[in-house]
């Protein structure tokens, strides 16, 4: 199974690029990831995962969602298997914009599991990571639904008290905190309070120049935990 490094940054153009545009942002952010070391997770619409796998060598593709169908019927659902091997790394599951039940999402996680995929569950309160903490996610996003795309990062206390009670549960979780990351600062901020990893969506497209903000992040990030350490 792909194991999950701290600290590391998800770079999620959710469904704003594709094709062409996703790649150009893919390769670029590959470049960074071989350069600073971080493990970079980078997200992209299913029908250009193989596409940005075959043009990358550094990043961890990542499915957006995924479903426990298994090989067999299932006609317009999204099969594990078929997202593993087109070059998927790792997957989202249970995002604010695609929710699953806990029954469906405990399902999917072993599904991800048993095919060496990292999984990074979505919660969008603290009651909501600590159930989902109990079918150990390799990854527990946590955030405040009402923050997504505002650019408002989530108070200190909430990143401290949710990191806090998610490791008491399983200390091997890793905790991502990412709703409202716009800026360097943001990042930095959130590894020195705790968190394992972060992210963005708005925060980095609508930034001047998208590539020189997923640097600064990344430089950010490895500031902020080097002087954790």
């Amino acid at each position: 199974m792909g194991k999950v490094r701290s600290p590391f940054l998800v770079v999620n153009p959710k469904s704003y690029l594709y094709g062409k545009k996703s790649l150009e942002l893919a390769q670029a952010v590959d470049k960074i990831a071989q350069e600073s070391g971080l493990q970079i997770f980078f997200t992209c619409p299913f029908a250009d995962i193989r596409y940005v796998r075959e043009n990358t060598g550094c990043i961890v593709v990542t499915a957006q969602h995924m479903e426990s169908l298994k090989p067999g019927r299932g006609m317009g659902h999204i099969l594990p298997e078929s997202l593993k091997d087109a070059g998927a790394g790792a997957v989202f599951l249970n995002h604010a914009e695609n929710q699953l039940t806990l029954s469906e999402l405990s399902k999917t996680i072993d599904r991800a599991k048993k095919l060496s995929m990292i999984t990074i569950a979505c919660a969008d309160s603290l009651s909501e990571a600590l159930s989902i903490a109990r079918f150990s996610p390799d990854i527990l996003l946590c955030e405040p639904t009402d923050l997504i795309g505002t650019g408002q990062v989530a108070d200190n206390s909430y990143i401290l008290e949710t990191t806090s009670q998610i490791k008491a549960v399983d200390p091997d979780i890793a905790v991502m905190v990412a709703s409202g990351i716009t800026t360097a600062e943001d990042v930095y901020n959130v590894i020195r309070l705790g968190a394992d990893g972060t992210g963005g969506t708005n925060g980095i497209l609508k930034a001047p120049d998208p590539v020189v903000r997923v640097q600064e992040m990344a430089d950010a990030m490895l500031k902020a935990y080097k002087e954790k350490a």
